[in-house]
């Protein structure tokens, strides 16, 4: 059976088509796309306003959702967050886990976000015991953004030293697989879905020794699935690298064969030339978190040389300081123009690919983030009638997404074909706030 989805206004790549029509098939794909399409068929779902892809979300740690605000008290530094987040992650069980990730999962479908990266380290009981089922934690996260309609990338971590050469602490042991064997002995029992794919993460160069690097590259090449790395998101995780092996953390993971089309390095902070050339060279991704960056005041990377090398750009929410992908994009952009103070470094097509189509591709899904034939079905659709978003004209619709419009301007979202947004209210899970004031409360009881 055919949906048809009439987009008042849509995004098709490089410019905003007034009037298109979406036929969608029985199997969540797109059918045919129909321009000139003036007024909605008959029986067509009316979608007004402008319709982009589905959002890619391609770096987020559900749990640290429950951190927001508790952590704008006061000063403090990375490290001084980390105290708070290791807390926060003591208490998570898999039903406790469960019921925070599905509310956070759902608070991303009103922001637009159609697939998310869940780079999830939280393994095992406090003190390291594993579950009874090793992967419970990992299952518990697939199965909420099943009930939060969204797709999701499980990128199961490795973590497994607390630095270069110590053993985890108290907190990380529930982390730990001891090994990097280990941790793809568990993993690989952990299987996919059709709304969820299974990646894998080394968590950092600190985290995962360099012997065993090349043991979660290898679990990750031979299947053919996306890698994700923290990778110098802090000067003190250089120094240390440095210290340790005489060479920066891109020039360790080279050295140990993880970099690749295939590998997209989150932050890509604070990069040597030389670093920025092997990111390149090799088309390693990277994935910037604007918002999460400026929030813990880690510095602004090199976005722009990073792409001129030959690295794909996507973005993520991390922490989630904010949930707001339309916001990571912008500030990608307006980091820049304060650092360089020169304007217009991508434009807001460009920043839109980065928030659809490449961050898909670096969750393992190349065809999803456009709105052609044989894509799924995946889009999100903003208010043009908003007080932000009010008075453009529609052409300039990608401007105002990016420039102007927040996750508040999202009426629609839909996922396979199924509205899972509608009129700014979630289907599955009617009372989002509800949801997210329960599963953070009961992690502090």
């Amino acid at each position: 059976m055919t949906t048809t989805y009439w987009l008042e206004h849509a995004w098709l790549d490089t410019h905003v088509e007034p009037g298109v029509a979406l036929d969608v098939s029985a199997d969540g794909r797109i059918a045919s796309v129909r321009t000139g399409v003036e007024a909605p068929p008959p029986g067509a779902e009316v979608l007004r306003g402008l319709t982009i892809p589905g959002l890619a979300n391609a770096h987020s740690h559900a749990f640290h959702r429950a951190l927001r605000s508790l952590v704008q008290v006061g000063s403090g530094t990375f490290w001084t967050w980390r105290d708070f987040m290791y807390k926060v992650a003591q208490n998570l069980t898999p039903d406790t886990y469960f019921a925070l990730a599905r509310a956070v999962y759902a608070e991303m479908a009103l922001a637009g976000i159609t697939n998310v990266g869940e780079f999830h380290y939280v393994h095992h009981a406090p003190g390291g015991v594993p579950y009874a089922d090793p992967n419970a934690m990992g299952e518990a996260l697939i199965e909420a953004a099943a009930e939060a309609g969204v797709r999701i990338t499980l990128l199961d971590t490795a973590y497994l030293s607390a630095g270069f050469g110590e053993a985890p602490n108290q907190h990380q042991l529930r982390f730990s697989d001891g090994t990097a064997d280990a941790w793809a002995e568990r993993v690989s029992a952990l299987k996919g879905r059709d709304h969820a794919l299974i990646g894998a993460a080394i968590h950092s160069v600190r985290a995962v020794p360099a012997g065993q690097l090349a043991t979660v590259a290898a679990w990750a090449q031979e299947r053919g699935v996306p890698l994700h790395v923290h990778l110098s998101e802090q000067t003190a995780e250089n120094d240390a690298c440095q210290a340790a092996h005489g060479r920066t953390p891109t020039q360790l993971l080279a050295d140990h064969g993880v970099l690749g089309p295939r590998t997209t390095g989150v932050h890509n902070t604070h990069l040597t030339d030389a670093d920025i050339a092997l990111l390149g060279g090799t088309t390693t991704g990277t994935c910037m978190c604007p918002t999460t960056e400026r929030d813990l005041a880690d510095g602004i990377g090199p976005a722009v040389r990073l792409q001129r090398a030959g690295s794909p750009l996507s973005l993520g929410s991390d922490s989630h300081a904010v949930i707001d992908l339309l916001e990571e994009a912008r500030a990608m952009e307006l980091n820049e123009r304060l650092a360089s103070r020169t304007r217009g470094h991508w434009t807001a097509a460009a920043l839109l690919r980065a928030a659809t189509a490449d961050g898909h591709a670096a969750l393992g899904r190349p065809d999803a983030g456009t709105m052609a034939v044989g894509a799924p079905a995946d889009f999100a659709t903003i208010a043009l009638d908003s007080v932000r978003t009010a008075g453009p004209v529609p052409r300039l619709g990608a401007e105002t997404a990016v420039f102007a419009a927040t996750a508040a301007d999202v009426r629609h979202t839909v996922v396979g074909g199924r509205h899972i947004v509608r009129d700014g209210t979630h289907t599955l899970v009617p009372d989002v706030p509800s949801a997210l004031s329960e599963s953070i409360a009961a992690l502090r009881s």
